[in-house]
Formats: structure tokens, C-alpha cells, sequence
């Protein structure tokens, strides 16, 4: 390395002035990589805590393994006609393969897609109809937008004012 700087015949202020900079542009490096490792972190445990929650009650739609007390009121009347009408079938089938994209890390701006208008039902029924889950809802939709930040560059073409024209 040093033969190739004396080839150079670069005065020596420039050496030094450039490895200042490499050494400046490595510590900038290095705490950019420490905040992406804690985002990439959070992320990964979002998804994985987000697919097992899916995974769990998605599986639990078809096979009533954690028996829950049907709602009262409204609530009770509306999950009833969404039961009656198999609707729900629908819904969780979405819920399981979403949970295991995201535990598979496979297609996972799928999985995103496919639980927005998920969760977007799941907190409008509990905000209006039952606000004893609106926690669980609350939490669900935190790990949705940790996951969706993640992989936001995938939804970049979905978020442009104007179409662009193709050259």
C-alpha cells in the first residue's frame, strides 16, 4: 500500500487528511450499523411474535383449541352471522398463512398486505363492539407497523403522487 502512495507522489497533508476521513466515515458507519441492527432486532422479533399470534388464533378459528366465551350484545350478534355464513373460515385461512410467511421470513411484504385489512377490521370490531380486546388489537397493530417499516421499500411504488411514464 505504501509503494502505491509513493507512486502516487500525493503530498503527505492529502494521506493523512484522507485517512481522517475513512477513520470519520467508519465511526459514522459503525452508528448507522448499530440502529439498523436495533431496528432489524425489533423487526425480527415483531415478526416473529406476529406470526405466532396469527399462526395461534388462525389455527384456533378451525380448531377451537383455546376455548374463548362467545361476545355479548352486538358483538356476539355479528361474530354469529360471520360464523353462520362461514366468513370467518375466510378470514382465518388469512391469518394462518400470513403467520407462517412472516415466521418463515418468506414473502413478507405479502404477509403485511394480507394483515392490514385484517387488523384494520379486528381494531374497528373492538374499538366499536367489544373494547375488552382493544388491547391485544392495539398490540397487533404495533407489530404490524414495526414489521411494515422494515420492508416499507417494497410498498414504495404504492406511495408516488404521480405515475411515472415508462422510457
Amino acid at each position: 500500500m505504501s509503494r502505491l502512495i509513493k507512486n502516487l507522489n500525493l503530498p503527505e497533508g492529502y494521506i493523512i487528511n484522507h485517512i481522517d476521513i475513512n477513520i470519520i466515515d467508519a465511526i459514522e458507519w459503525r452508528l448507522i450499523d448499530k440502529e439498523n441492527l436495533v431496528m432489524k432486532t425489533v423487526s425480527v422479533i415483531a415478526r416473529y411474535l406476529a406470526g405466532v399470534i396469527f399462526l395461534v388464533f388462525g389455527l384456533n378459528g378451525f380448531l377451537n383449541f383455546i376455548p374463548l366465551p362467545p361476545p355479548g350484545g352486538i358483538a356476539g350478534q355479528f361474530m354469529g352471522a360471520l360464523y353462520a355464513s362461514h366468513y370467518l373460515w375466510v378470514i382465518f385461512g388469512f391469518q394462518v398463512i400470513a403467520g407462517v410467511l412472516l415466521l418463515v421470513n418468506r414473502y413478507v411484504p405479502l404477509a403485511v398486505a394480507v394483515l392490514a385489512p385484517i387488523i384494520v377490521n379486528i381494531l374497528t370490531f373492538h374499538f366499536l363492539m367489544a373494547p375488552s380486546g382493544l388491547p391485544l388489537a392495539l398490540f397487533v397493530t404495533i407489530l404490524w407497523a414495526l414489521i411494515f417499516i422494515d420492508v416499507r421499500p417494497a410498498f414504495s411504488g404504492l406511495f408516488q403522487s404521480r405515475l411515472q411514464p415508462r422510457t
